[in-house]
């Protein structure tokens, strides 16, 4: 691909960039990177990671230079190592290998995945079976559905309820997935209570928060914007259904995993960029795909109103700093 002369803008005279809010980090990403940004910083390297520590690759690679190694079979651990469980949560039987194996293990599983596990596990021991609206092979997915040895009915779309077989409908429970698309996982759902209206509903959504807030700003976002970007990695759950949101909504919407990704005719003629970001994908780079953005011609930079984050997690026992 050869290099473009910049110096010939491509957007419109005067078009300018709207940046979404929110975007980016959500609680539970900030908690896994400071979880083996910390076990670094204290245990030295190396720190094993199962699974990328969540489903970004700047995180990852940055991680990865500092000390951090991704695994995905424990056996490639070596004995006395400490692990870190990543954000998407792992399987029962993952659990117990590590505990067998006598590593020094911290969870960064996202508390609200966490919630979804604690009620499987609740109800399960109350006879309850479920129903699973998810991605299959997502680890989250397989960390909760492995919760349990059976009992848990996957379905991806609304043609996958017709098929599911409990054994009993008298104790049937329904979770999601906590990254999916909410208009996608609410025609699920009422399919799956069409098919079986005594199911039993979570007392809160499955769906978190961030994912909720950053697909209601895609929503206003694609009112305002000729074309959306979306900064996330191909493996982001969230950041693919951000970018899916914004082309239903009728607006050219295109995901990179950064700003070299980006092609100038993407923006030929337009008067505003909406920019959005994916709750694994840092701000650094939003700001290096507004400076392209910018050097393709925009000339102004705003952030939308939008929904202010405060939630903050704890961190696990354990990985306080000898200056704190």
């Amino acid at each position: 691909m050869t290099e473009r002369d910049l110096s010939q803008p491509v957007t419109a005279p005067d078009a300018g960039i709207v940046l979404a809010a929110p975007r980016g980090f959500c609680a539970g990403v900030d908690r896994a990177i400071d979880i083996v940004e910390r076990a670094l910083q204290k245990f030295g390297r190396p720190i094993y990671v199962r699974h990328e520590i969540v489903h970004n690759t700047h995180v990852v690679n940055d991680l990865k230079n500092r000390g951090a190694i991704f695994i995905e079979d424990l056996a490639e651990v070596p004995p006395g190592a400490t692990l870190v469980f990543s954000a998407h949560g792992v399987s029962k039987a993952v659990q117990e290998e590590a505990a067998q194996r006598g590593f020094q293990v911290f969870d960064a599983t996202c508390p609200l995945v966490t919630k979804v596990h604690v009620e499987v596990a609740k109800l399960a021991k109350e006879g309850y079976e479920f129903i699973m609206i998810g991605h299959k092979g997502h680890p989250e997915v397989e960390g909760t559905m492995g919760q349990l040895d059976s009992g848990i009915h996957l379905v991806e779309d609304v043609n996958d309820v017709a098929h599911v077989q409990p054994a009993q409908t008298d104790r049937l429970a329904v979770v999601t997935q906590t990254t999916l698309s909410v208009d996608d996982a609410a025609a699920i759902t009422a399919a799956v209570k069409a098919r079986f209206p005594n199911i039993r509903e979570p007392k809160q959504q499955d769906i978190c928060y961030a994912t909720q807030n950053r697909q209601d700003a895609v929503k206003v976002l694609s009112q305002q914007a000729d074309v959306v970007i979306v900064v996330g990695s191909p493996t982001s759950s969230n950041s693919n259904r951000l970018a899916e949101l914004a082309r239903r909504l009728g607006v050219p919407a295109h995901m990179v995993d950064n700003a070299d990704e980006l092609q100038a005719e993407w923006f030929a003629g337009a008067t505003t960029v909406g920019v959005t970001a994916g709750a694994s994908a840092p701000e650094v780079l939003v700001n290096d795909v507004v400076a392209r953005i910018k050097a393709y011609g925009a000339v102004s930079v705003r952030t939308m109103d939008g929904v202010q984050e405060t939630l903050k997690f704890p961190l696990p026992k354990g990985l306080k700093l000898d200056n704190q």
